[in-house]
């Protein structure tokens, strides 16, 4: 199965096999360090049973009266055969339990030396501890059997670790179900975004989620939110294009059935000037649309727009959007003047800059009878550079300059033809470029002035 193919790894299983790793590794330990611990006490505990019993024999053999005859100690208790004991004098042995070999357990005379040994008598180890007697010539070893000792071991461990290995299944499936249960949120989630319908756009609930939940429900919401802006912008952009070029695209057929049916070529060519300058109006209208969509969208977080650079000159720019506008002024008698004495630099992307004064121009011309004067400013402030465009054009009322950057807001009555997106426009570059506008009556020339201030660079 290829790793494209390959099902996703389950969170709540690797967190329970984790989990149920770590406790068993966990009761390993302790198992080894209670098995190291319970032998070395229990060692301890016996072998001071064989040093007291040889205590015994030894105050034992010097209270009695010597015998010839060595003598066997009777069996008192099942477990006896597990210990002996021999008592040896004079290289004699006097005494000796009943399960102990007639030689020495260990090697007397010279080579005696008292202390604890383990070794193999008859294919069975022992545990022995030697001792002189009340006299030197008198040698006492007390043995244990090692199996017994084993024995005694593994019961007190099936004591001590036979609980914990019953509960470590139990503690298996405590973990499960505890890993179950904190993973709970994250099923529901998983269920909630399965079962959304497409269309669903609206912010998942976070406020009983999990901490470590939150940030990605955070960023679910937030991606939600861009998506939601996104379709909005584009539905309004849809919505806008139908309803806008509704209009241009049936002039430009009338126009164009009127010059199919037209005899006179002065009225055909009148009507295919007006479709000209209809396909015109359309083209300026869809460059207008995307221009406000490519912007809006930006502010939404969807698109990135260019990175503001510093541009060297605002005067240059002007100068260079006023000489592509200077032709629509001329054919209306219209006058165009730029005022700029220093270099301006300001931070603002140069395209959209130049959008920003060409839309100023083209509703300052356009709505200015002809023979009006347009005037462009660029002046240096203390922090800032202001752009400024005057006409000598009617102006507008406080009520209509309330409603400037509205979409599709045009006033009425001034018969020019206009999609009114163009104010809209304006206000969004200076609002992606950190730039303040502002319009008000021109005390200079009677008509409307707009007040553009840049960030300086």
């Amino acid at each position: 199965m290829s790793s494209a193919t390959r099902a996703p790894r389950s969170l709540q299983k690797r967190v329970t096999l984790l989990v149920i790793a770590l406790l068993a590794l966990v009761w390993l330990v302790t198992a080894v360090v209670t098995w190291r611990d319970v032998r070395h006490e229990l060692d301890e505990l016996l072998d001071s049973h064989l040093a007291q019993a040889a205590a015994l024999l030894v105050v034992q053999q010097a209270a009695e009266s010597e015998d010839d005859h060595p003598s066997d100690a009777p069996v008192l208790h099942r477990y006896a055969t597990q210990v002996s004991f021999q008592v040896w004098h004079e290289g004699r042995l006097a005494q000796r339990s009943v399960n102990a070999p007639p030689t020495p357990l260990l090697p007397i005379g010279a080579a005696f030396q008292t202390g604890f040994r383990t070794l193999t008598v008859a294919d069975t180890d022992w545990r022995v501890f030697a001792a002189h007697g009340a006299e030197r010539d008198v040698q006492v070893f007390v043995a244990e059997r090692v199996d017994s000792r084993h024995s005694i071991l593994w019961a007190v461990l099936r004591g001590t670790l036979g609980p914990l290995a019953l509960s470590l299944p139990l503690l298996a499936l405590a973990a499960w179900w505890a890993v179950r249960q904190g993973m709970a949120p994250m099923r529901r989630l998983s269920q909630s975004l399965a079962s959304r319908s497409p269309h669903a756009l609206e912010p998942l609930p976070a406020h009983d989620a999990p901490a470590e939940m939150q940030p990605m429900l955070a960023a679910l919401n937030g991606l939600f939110e861009r998506i939601t802006s996104m379709v909005t912008a584009e539905r309004r952009f849809t919505a806008d294009a139908a309803h806008e070029l509704r209009t241009p695209i049936a002039a430009i057929r009338t126009q164009a059935q009127v010059a199919l049916g037209e005899a006179d070529s002065a009225l055909r060519r009148h009507a295919l000037q007006a479709t000209l300058q209809g396909c015109d109006r359309a083209t300026r209208l869809v460059a207008q649309l995307l221009m406000l969509s490519r912007l809006e969208a930006s502010q939404g977080g969807n698109t990135a727009l260019p990175e503001a650079a510093p541009i060297t000159d605002l005067s240059n720019l002007a100068r260079r959007v006023l000489a592509d506008t200077a032709q629509d002024a001329v054919a209306r008698g219209q006058t165009l003047s730029l005022d700029s004495s220093a270099a301006c630099p300001v931070h603002a992307d140069d395209s959209l800059a130049a959008a920003l004064l060409r839309n100023l121009l083209d509703n300052a011309l356009r709505y200015s009878p002809n023979g009006a004067q347009v005037r462009v400013c660029v002046q240096p402030l203390d922090d800032r550079v202001r752009l400024r465009v005057d006409d000598s054009g009617p102006g507008l009322a406080e009520a209509d300059l309330q409603r400037l950057g509205e979409r599709f807001f045009r006033v009425l009555g001034n018969g020019q033809s206009g999609s009114g997106l163009g104010w809209s426009i304006v206000r969004r570059i200076a609002a992606v470029q950190g730039a303040q506008v502002r319009a008000q009556r021109s005390p200079d020339l009677g008509g409307l002035r707009v007040e553009v201030d840049w960030p300086a660079a």
